[in-house]
């Protein structure tokens, strides 16, 4: 008894020691008690907001006090406020920490040792519960770092890129400039708060741009719950991310935020930053950055949500093919039939040649209305006729079309006949059809025909004919020389 009664108190004591998943993910971003993080409200003076129409989204309907909307495929600002003003980022620091982990480490998957420095954050920090000596692979790190928000897996990070977290922070502002972060400058890996710890809605826009462009990286940010295998101090344990709100949703687990077109990216909360966010999400080929700060807790999701279905309302993306169709090329055709009821004309249908694979042209509708009216401004079009004579068969190649994308191969389209077009019958032939046929004729002389005995017996004729009026006219005047004379009465008076 005495030795069951120990070895309860011994599991009770472990189990006591291990930090359970929920736990781990419930946490988020604290600051301390004394400094509760401010709810910023609405301005009284803004409109109400229409979902049916988000188009009309104004800034004033935004909670945040700062917000940016981004194009991820060039980074084109399409909607804003206050994005240039100084602000506090919070642990959207962790974005170009986990970035850098994944660049700077070439094996992703070998272990690293937790340090004492590493754990060594404040009380009040949101951790993924490292304890010194632990030895963890380095990418359950990345996953920990970003989807729990610890700031002691942020450590490790810097430890195990640059050796020492201050060496890293180098690097991180160092990376901030090289990316045109001139407003940004980061004291510490992780976002806690420092008075020159500091960043703009614009420049975290950017950062995030930056870290999708990386699959791997992209692959961490969209992931809902990971499996952290057993380490040599804790037990294996699944961790969820804070950006589930956005991601996750069902009939059984209804949430108003719940957002299908999301794909990450990192929350972020203190006293002095408010609660931020930087999301991401795709639709229909058109893939957007948002970063709101300065907001309220559930705030975050409603702000980025506004901002991401305003974009998608002004952004729309085509395939070529698609773009092809909203002005298709038509041909005028010659020596078509007179009973052609389109008198020659012919609508050319576009194809893919090839695996095209995902190409797709992204912009606002007004340029891409404007890109179709102006094809050949974007792709090339080459004919592999020299004319459009009739006839022309229905399906039949009359060309290609190949948009260059800007990263990926050209994309190369066929361009074929949308229908036959009878020759007209008295058409004269061409050379071309002259000497086709007359090579293709297995009997090498013409069949006789009155045409051909005036090209062969014509010529002859006439000069026989010729020679003969000649003859007989000189013989008539020969004739004529030689006569006698008539005789002439004379009379004397």
């Amino acid at each position: 008894m005495k030795k069951l009664t120990a070895l309860l108190f011994v599991f009770l004591i472990l189990f006591a020691s291990f930090p359970s998943a929920t736990a781990a993910k419930s946490k988020e971003d604290p600051a301390p008690t004394s400094e509760p993080i401010p709810e910023p409200t609405l301005s009284p003076e803004a409109a109400d907001y229409d979902p049916e129409h988000p188009e009309n989204l104004d800034p004033d309907q935004l909670y945040a006090l700062s917000a940016v909307l981004m194009t991820q495929d060039k980074g084109e600002i399409i909607f804003s406020k206050d994005p240039d003003t100084i602000r506090y980022p919070a642990s959207m620091t962790k974005i170009l920490t986990v970035l850098l982990g994944v660049l700077y480490v070439d094996d992703l998957y070998q272990t690293v040792t937790v340090s004492e420095t590493a754990v060594a954050v404040p009380e009040d920090s949101s951790t993924m519960y490292l304890k010194a000596g632990e030895e963890i692979r380095f990418i359950d790190v990345l996953y920990g770092t970003m989807l729990l928000s610890a700031n002691d897996g942020a450590n490790v990070i810097a430890e195990t890129v640059s050796g020492s977290i201050p060496r890293f922070v180098a690097l991180m502002n160092e990376t901030a400039e090289a990316f045109g972060c001139y407003s940004t400058h980061f004291e510490n890996a992780h976002g806690y708060h420092d008075d020159n710890h500091y960043s703009t809605a614009r420049d975290i826009a950017v950062i995030s741009r930056e870290a999708m462009k990386n699959d791997t990286f992209r692959e961490i940010a969209g992931t809902v719950t990971y499996q952290i295998p057993r380490t040599n101090k804790q037990r294996a344990r699944t961790i969820t991310t804070k950006t589930e709100y956005m991601l996750t949703g069902s009939d059984e687990k209804p949430n108003k935020y719940y957002y299908p077109y999301a794909t990450g990216l990192k929350t972020g909360s203190h006293s002095h930053s408010g609660y931020c966010f930087a999301g991401s999400a795709s639709k229909n080929g058109v893939d957007l950055i948002s970063v709101v700060m300065y907001t309220g807790k559930r705030a975050r999701w409603a702000d980025t949500i506004k901002l991401m279905n305003y974009g998608f309302s002004q952004y729309m993306s085509v395939t070529p093919v698609e773009l092809y169709n909203m002005n298709p090329i038509t041909i005028e055709t010659s020596n078509y039939s007179t009973s052609d009821p389109d008198r020659g004309k012919v609508r050319l249908i576009c194809s893919p040649l090839q695996d095209t694979g995902d190409v797709y042209i992204v912009s606002t509708r007004s340029d891409i209305r404007r890109m179709a009216d102006n094809l050949k401004d974007i792709v090339l079009i080459q004919y592999v006729r020299d004319d459009f004579q009739a006839p022309v068969t229905a399906g039949e190649t009359i060309g290609t079309m190949t948009y260059f994308p800007e990263k990926d191969d050209p994309a190369v389209y066929a361009l074929t006949a949308s229908r036959s077009v009878e020759q007209r019958e008295n058409v004269p032939k061409t050379l071309e059809q002259i000497i086709t046929e007359t090579y293709s004729d297995p009997n090498p002389f013409p069949p006789f025909s009155f045409e051909l005995f005036l090209i062969l017996f014509g010529p002859p004729l006439v000069l026989a004919g010729l020679v003969v009026f000649f003859v007989i006219r000189r013989k008539k005047r020969g004739a004529r020389r030689f006569h006698a004379p008539k005789p002439v009465n004379r009379y004397v008076k």
